[in-house]
């Protein structure tokens, strides 16, 4: 689960991490007061939703009078953001964030993630702060420093140190750098975090280390630990189609290509993807119905993956272990007959009770596309997806 910057420098304030003062307002006159308010000759107003690289679409406008800020305001709020994390549609900016300026002397890089091939998590660090840290690690890996957090004893005290001497502190600023990175660690474990960024953590001119922007996901399997932070969700802000999956109990994530996935097992849909790319295709979706889903499941997978207008074909790849392939085909059968599918479909099913399944796909009348393996089913997905766009 995502929330706003607004809402993440709040845990922050009271996980005792410095963050700037500021307003969050959602009409361009409030902006005008928010700047009054924080008492500032600069102040910055910054676009609130879920997705990077704001700055690069226009979404963060310096200002320097209360005029300026309900301009800025006034030019974000109710429009279409684009930023390369939103999608060409962009994403309707409906508050900003009116902040007070910071006199920044330097700009640099902390987030923290899992590392899987470590089995912890990690706190990454650079002195490149601004850019974006992908670009970082493809120019320049070298200045990504890492330290692996126990999950247990949390960031220990070399560790912070050695970091703040890594990314050359100055000796007035070093405790309170450490201090930050270790309130960081603790704020990351204790609040079940997949990803904790600040880009950019600064230095004032006064030797102040502040948190200048905050990027918080939570690992939506220990919302169950925190209601507050379930509280903060804005549904606005995510794709209607990943709502409804997850009210039906599906697992489903957007891409942006033409060939509907539904598979059963995140492993089994990470390989079909895989294979429709090699078969030279492009993955509409990433949709795990699950060990045991049901027909009425299938269904609404199927009205989810139709509610894409990218979609050009539909590729159903079945393994039966948990769930039987007789299952599959009754809510395909089902699903048929309900929702008008239009456009081609390709199932194969392999497993328990196969037989079953496909005796009843033959006697359906259902017009489908049927493959003996994977390749083979990647292979058609992909022919009868070209064929349908034409």
């Amino acid at each position: 689960m995502k929330i706003h910057e607004y809402q993440a420098k709040e845990l922050f304030r009271a996980a005792g991490i410095p963050v700037p003062m500021g307003h969050v307002v959602t009409v361009a006159e409030q902006a005008a007061a928010a700047f009054d308010q924080l008492g500032g000759a600069l102040a910055v107003v910054k676009a609130q939703i879920h997705a990077g690289g704001r700055g690069k679409g226009g979404g963060v406008k310096l200002v320097k009078s209360a005029e300026e800020a309900a301009e800025a305001a006034r030019g974000m709020l109710g429009q279409p953001l684009i930023t390369p994390q939103t999608g060409p549609a962009g994403q309707i900016v409906k508050q900003v964030l009116v902040e007070a300026g910071t006199a920044i002397d330097r700009e640099l890089y902390v987030g923290i993630t899992l590392d899987r091939s470590l089995g912890c998590p990690v706190l990454m660090a650079s002195t490149e702060g601004g850019m974006d840290i992908e670009e970082v690690a493809a120019t320049a890996p070298e200045k990504i420093l890492k330290e692996p957090i126990d999950p247990e004893a949390g960031l220990r005290g070399y560790q912070s140190r050695r970091l703040v001497y890594a990314l050359g502190f100055p000796k007035a600023s070093r405790k309170a750098a450490a201090e930050l990175l270790q309130k960081l660690s603790r704020f990351s474990l204790e609040m079940d975090t997949s990803l904790v960024e600040i880009n950019p953590l600064v230095i004032d001119t006064e030797g102040g280390v502040i948190a200048l922007d905050a990027k918080v996901n939570f690992d939506d399997n220990g919302l169950f630990r925190h209601p507050d932070v379930v509280a903060l969700r804005d549904i606005d802000e995510e794709d209607p189609r990943e709502t409804q999956a997850e009210e039906a109990g599906l697992s489903y994530i957007a891409l942006d290509g033409n060939i509907g996935c539904m598979v059963n097992g995140a492993g089994l849909a990470m390989g079909t993807m895989d294979t429709i790319q090699l078969a030279g295709g492009s993955p509409a979706n990433f949709l795990d119905v699950g060990g045991g889903a049901t027909s009425e499941q299938v269904k609404a997978a199927f009205k989810i993956i139709l509610s894409d207008e990218n979609v050009a074909a539909i590729l159903v790849n079945i393994f039966g272990g948990i769930m039987k392939c007789d299952v599959i085909a009754e809510g395909i059968i089902e699903a048929a007959r309900e929702v008008e599918i239009g456009v081609p479909l390709v199932v194969r099913l392999e497993g328990t009770n196969v037989e079953r399944g496909r005796e009843l796909l033959e006697n359906s009348g259902i017009d489908l596309i049927t493959a003996s393996d994977l390749a083979d089913a990647a292979a058609k997905a992909v022919e009868a997806a070209g064929v349908a766009k034409v």
